[in-house]
């Protein structure tokens, strides 16, 4: 086996800092600037009417919905929705979760729906970074065809290069009720090493950036009113786990936190 020096690749490490940290200051620049305030009004108005956030990514983007739902620093009352759920609580087999067909499927937006713990007043972020599949736009149209709005989290430069696959021949950004871009190129990748084939995604970083940014906003907003908000502690600092059955103790059979 042949190991590479750090020295060959070093310039690459330089441009993909670049690459990175140069989105990640468009957007805290577009938040400055206000461009996340819609998104962070929708999500304090269900928390504050008793709602859930429901948190929806296929593929590389559920690391977005594992971001919003379920970890430490982050708001309790999210319930994260994974294609995996029609396995563990629908009719699916196993098998059906090889490859890509079940995440391009606009029909297991249905499945996912009805087995999924969805309440009135909850409100839908949904990150897919192409903005195309079909359970992303199923489960987005969904979600606004039974009243619920929608946040998506997409690349806008991407999902503008690239076809629907679902039926309605709709996109994510254009379902939904405010669009985040993730400033993702498209492809994703963004350093080219050889024959033109690049590497070094960027929107797991930029949408977990997002993530975190929105949280921020609803909690900042939550404390203003005099509210203090539904925030988990780690689990692995004392007191973590009595803290946060505490709280999840008021959105019981609302929120799930399986894998």
């Amino acid at each position: 086996m042949t190991v590479t020096s750090s020295s060959t690749w070093t310039e690459h490490i330089e441009d993909y800092a670049d690459q990175v940290s140069s989105r990640l200051a468009d957007i805290t620049a577009a938040a400055r600037a206000g461009e996340l305030d819609p998104a962070v009004e929708l999500l304090v108005g269900a928390i504050e009417r008793g709602a859930v956030i429901q948190a929806f990514g296929t593929g590389h983007s559920e690391a977005f919905a594992m971001e919003i739902a379920g970890r430490a620093g982050g708001l309790i009352p999210t319930n994260k929705i994974a294609l995996r759920d029609v396995v563990l609580r629908g009719g699916r087999s196993v098998e059906d979760l090889g490859g890509a067909a079940l995440e391009r499927s606009g029909d297991v937006a249905a499945e996912l729906f009805a087995i999924s713990p969805i309440g009135a007043g909850d409100v839908f972020i949904i990150a897919s970074n192409s903005g195309v599949n079909g359970s992303i736009v199923g489960l987005a149209l969904l979600a606004k065809q039974h009243g619920h709005p929608v946040i998506a989290v997409t690349s806008l430069e991407h999902t503008s290069r690239v076809e629907p696959k679902h039926a309605s021949g709709l996109r994510l950004s254009e379902v939904a009720d405010v669009v985040l871009d993730n400033r993702a190129p498209f492809g994703d990748a963004t350093i080219e090493v050889r024959d033109g084939v690049p590497v070094g995604a960027v929107s797991s970083i930029t949408a977990a950036y997002l993530a975190q940014l929105l949280t921020i906003g609803v909690a900042e907003t939550l404390a203003r009113t005099g509210e203090t908000p539904p925030l988990y502690i780690s689990a692995n600092i004392p007191g973590g786990d009595e803290h946060n059955s505490v709280l999840e103790d008021r959105y019981r059979g609302r929120i799930r936190r399986d894998a």
